[in-house]
């Protein structure tokens, strides 16, 4: 199969320091042919820099839709807007083989939204694939894996601690510089906008959730709703555990309390998904530890939709499976308030892309492009 031909719609830092670095990576299997941002100046240095006309870039990507030569619509747009640009992909481009879009997390940014996000794909009759570089990450996929190969017997419980310090990183030119992130109009702010990953790496790894309850501190910042927002976890596996994300502080001493799974023949160990190692300690006394590539989630993301497109594998993250990671997150976000336990994954069909029942949306067939 010949070169992908990509159309990116925001032209931001999740496209400058996210996912260009991963189509550089993939240059051989993918061209990015036209760029939209609302903001000329973030587009014009792109342009030279790719070496496109004047006519390959856009303000409003609904110009860009029409194009037959773009087979990979990339999204990269502000979270209260992922939805309405989605579908409006997704109709312009509906039932055409060949052609898919890319979407960041979180697909959308309250229930009704999420629910109506995840049947685009059968609507439209046109693959999604949901931008949830954790659920790609090597780390994420060795720890799952060592869980359903029983490495320390049963899992039983886990404790999974996050920490960033958002007030801080205002101040730097990084993500909680924009001004959506300070005062975001999506529900749970940073909660949502960060902690979306670590529940998708946890949903990823232990499967569906069963119930959980909340409990949060408030705060006066517009950030978060929450300073912290502290989450006991049941999975349909039987196993248990507590999630906390603290949006507001620092944790000062090392090692981090980071991911530990107990289980009945010993403990898995991940200070954080950057430390390039996960550490596995043994009840007997032995240990092991097994290196691997950080943030290899953006490459391998791109690498399965690239795939998918040509026929050779199924799309591992879709709408519908990050329509359960969001809810998540608003399950949380509902339950600190009101105090209540909430039934997660209750339809009862949740099924992980790696599971011999996982039925894909779509069957794709091979795709030359000429």
């Amino acid at each position: 199969m010949d070169k992908l031909n990509v159309g990116i719609i925001g032209t931001g830092l999740a496209f400058s320091r996210l996912h260009y670095p991963a189509y550089q990576e993939l240059f051989d299997k993918f061209e990015i042919v036209a760029l939209c941002d609302p903001e000329p100046e973030k587009t014009r240095p792109w342009g030279e820099q790719l070496g496109l006309g004047g006519n390959n870039i856009y303000t409003d990507y609904r110009s860009m839709l029409w194009r037959g030569d773009i087979n990979v619509f990339d999204i990269m747009v502000p979270i209260e807007h992922n939805y309405r640009v989605t579908e409006d992909v997704a109709r312009a481009i509906a039932h055409q083989p060949g052609r898919a879009i890319i979407c960041e997390k979180p697909l959308a940014t309250n229930y009704e939204q999420a629910r109506v996000h995840a049947e685009l794909p059968r609507r439209y009759g046109v693959p999604i694939m949901i931008a949830e570089n954790y659920r790609y990450s090597e780390e994420t996929n060795i720890i799952r894996d060592l869980v359903r190969q029983k490495k320390i017997g049963d899992s039983v419980y886990f404790i999974h601690n996050r920490v960033i310090c958002f007030p801080e990183d205002m101040l730097k030119n990084e993500f909680a510089r924009k001004e959506w992130r300070q005062h975001p109009v999506f529900a749970g702010g940073v909660i949502m906008d960060t902690g979306v990953h670590d529940v998708a790496a946890l949903r990823h790894i232990f499967g569906a959730i069963d119930k959980l309850q909340s409990f949060g501190v408030p705060h006066h910042d517009d950030f978060a709703p929450y300073a912290v927002i502290n989450v006991n976890m049941r999975f349909k596996s039987g196993i248990t555990g507590q999630f906390s994300f603290y949006s507001a502080g620092k944790e000062m001493q090392r090692p981090l309390i980071g991911l530990r799974i107990f289980g009945t023949a010993g403990m898995i160990y991940l200070e954080e998904r950057d430390c390039g190692t996960i550490n596995i300690s043994y009840n007997d006394g032995r240990t092991e530890q097994i290196h691997y590539r950080p943030q290899r989630g953006y490459y391998n993301e791109l690498l399965n939709i690239y795939n998918a497109i040509a026929g050779r594998e199924i799309i591992s993250v879709t709408p519908e499976m990050e329509y359960g990671d969001a809810k998540t997150i608003l399950d949380m976000l509902r339950s600190a308030k009101d105090g209540s336990t909430i039934a997660v994954d209750n339809t009862g069909n949740y099924i992980p892309a790696y599971h011999p029942a996982y039925q894909p949306q779509f069957e794709f067939h091979p795709v030359n492009w000429h």
